[in-house]
């Protein structure tokens, strides 16, 4: 199955919500737990321990991880073994964005079948959409997806992702459109779009697109699950939000934990 057929029919099962794993201080604080690796570890794999029968995905923030060197990457490792273990899919947030041999080598990293292998992982395009070309073959030929930073959550990104082409298109429309190309000529659906669900407008037009759209920004940044109805009207894109410290402020409790989860889907 490719990856947009697994997501589409974990959201199918258990509802269109992703968790990001993102052991910040205030998170470790929340849950009572040091801080140290021990602590980042706790939460990691408590969170997908309680969670891991619930949501469709999980999303661990690699720099979270990074910073505690080889030890977190170790932890990370865990993290994502324990996740596809669960049944939920792994998005792992890293963002990775580069040219020619150092693309291909991201690629393998996340993409292929090693112990950082995952589901998916989200990459910015900045350095030409063409430069992900690594990415997005060998994500189709393993049947992983990627999640192309479009329109994203934080106000910084607007001078940029707003900004027009010398032909007037908005930056952030071009590569809604690239996205959009790339998948019909795959049949995929292996390249998604990450666009934030804090902004009053999404600012592009998503009525031909049909992959997956990741939706940050919803819950502590101000974006509600309620508004993403309107937010993205007229597409017929996989819409699946993420949330982080609206569910893992829930603390240790496996209960609250889950009951955060009904509280975000409605339950």
């Amino acid at each position: 199955m490719t990856y947009f057929s697994r997501l589409s029919a974990q959201v199918a099962e258990v509802g269109a919500l992703c968790v990001g794993i993102d052991p910040h201080p205030g998170v470790l604080d929340a849950w009572g737990v040091g801080q140290n690796l021990a602590g980042v570890e706790k939460v990691a794999l408590g969170t997908v321990d309680a969670l891991g029968d619930k949501v469709a995905a999980f999303k661990p923030q690699s720099a979270f991880f990074e910073q505690w060197g080889s030890g977190g990457i170790a932890v990370l490792e865990k993290c994502v073994y324990a996740a596809r273990q669960s049944g939920a899919l792994v998005i792992l947030d890293v963002k990775r964005g580069d040219i020619g041999s150092t693309m291909d080598a991201y690629a393998r990293a996340y993409l292929g079948d090693g112990p950082m292998g995952v589901d998916a992982i989200t990459v910015s395009p900045y350095l030409g959409f063409d430069a992900l070309k690594p990415a997005l073959d060998l994500a189709e030929a393993n049947h992983r997806g990627v999640y192309v930073l479009a329109r994203t959550s934080n106000p910084e990104g607007t001078d940029i992702q707003m900004g027009r082409t010398a032909s007037g298109t908005v930056i952030a429309q071009t590569v809604v459109d690239q996205a959009h190309r790339r998948n019909q000529l795959s049949g995929a659906n292996a390249v998604g779009l990450v666009v934030g669900g804090t902004h009053d407008s999404i600012g592009v037009d998503l009525s031909d697109f049909q992959a997956c759209v990741l939706v940050p920004g919803i819950g502590a940044q101000g974006g509600t699950i309620s508004a993403l109805d309107t937010l993205f009207a007229g597409t017929d894109a996989l819409i699946l939000p993420s949330v982080s410290r609206e569910i893992l402020y829930a603390g240790s409790s496996a209960v609250r934990l889950r009951e955060a989860v009904d509280h975000m889907l409605g339950g």
